[in-house]
């Protein structure tokens, strides 16, 4: 009996790479989607995956992915153009009749959002609703991957400060390793999702206080969190200015509870509860490790 195949898009990234090696340990075929050949696209081969080479923005590179495809994940980055990649890969998915999709949007997509990223993502929502593949949204809250990346770990050990300005508002950091089991559950065995908008949170909410506090045990270097005001740091940011509107976007969202919540659906859907913050820690001692050191330079 031939393996069912699916498709990974954004397979060199966190949750991508984790969903392929998920899916390969259950006797799936993956084909995995890279931007280029280099030493991540060679660990998934490695890993036994069918490696494609495959611009999103390409109608028919995202045919020639999808091919012979049963279901696929879906994931762009916070980056502009995600409208255009959403319509070439619902219209791809519907050429090489894919039977369903996981979606990855943001738990901060609305329509009425200021953040240019998340009202992108509530219409990329609604067009592939539009799309006759059944389809399954998820909506993260923000990644426990996003503090410990690291050009910002090492800022902030350099530091000793993180800024942002999310005031108090509190999210559930959740990991890419726990988002990549639902995603391979959901691939799996779709039916019982279709349809449905799952918001992803970890099992503990947390302000960007005691996040600090976590990094400070982690590093053993004391972490302050600095609340700063929107528009002094849209001023002082130094990241991608798309990325940096976003970020300002939704920052009254958040410190108004809108990235709130903890885990509803991946413990129930997995059997496995998601992992905390700091447990993620315990997982990232290679990139604590470069930042301890880094502070002795």
């Amino acid at each position: 009996m031939t393996a069912k195949r699916l498709l990974i898009t954004g397979a060199t990234g966190s949750t991508g790479r984790n969903a392929v090696e998920t899916l390969i340990k259950q006797g799936f075929a993956v084909r995995a989607v890279v931007h280029g050949e280099d030493e991540r696209a060679a660990r998934l081969r490695a890993l036994g995956a069918e490696v494609v080479v495959a611009d999103l923005l390409s109608l028919d590179d995202a045919r020639h992915a999808l091919e012979g495809v049963e279901a696929a994940y879906f994931v762009y980055p916070i980056a502009p153009h995600l409208l255009e990649a959403t319509v070439y890969f619902a219209q791809a998915a519907r050429e090489a009749e894919v039977g369903s999709i996981v979606n990855m949007s943001q738990i901060s997509a609305r329509r009425d959002s200021k953040s240019q990223a998340a009202r992108d993502h509530w219409v990329a929502e609604r067009l592939l609703d539009r799309s006759d593949i059944p389809v399954t949204h998820l909506r993260p809250t923000f990644f426990a991957q996003n503090c410990v990346h690291p050009a910002l770990l090492g800022a902030i050990a350099q530091r000793g400060v993180i800024s942002f300005p999310f005031g108090g508002g509190r999210h559930a950091p959740i990991a890419a390793e726990d988002q990549a089991r639902l995603i391979a559950a959901i691939l799996a065995d779709p039916g019982p999702h279709q349809g449905k908008t799952y918001p992803l949170q970890g099992p503990r909410e947390m302000d960007y206080f005691e996040i600090a506090e976590a990094l400070s045990k982690a590093l053993g270097k004391t972490i302050h969190y600095q609340p700063v005001d929107i528009d002094a740091w849209r001023e002082q940011a130094k990241l991608p200015p798309f990325l940096v509107q976003h970020l300002c976007g939704l920052a009254p969202g958040y410190r108004e509870g809108l990235f709130g919540g903890t885990d509803t659906i991946i413990e129930k859907v997995t059997g496995k509860a998601p992992m905390t913050f700091d447990d993620y820690l315990l997982l990232t001692q290679d990139a604590l490790a470069a930042a301890r050191a880094n502070l002795h330079r």
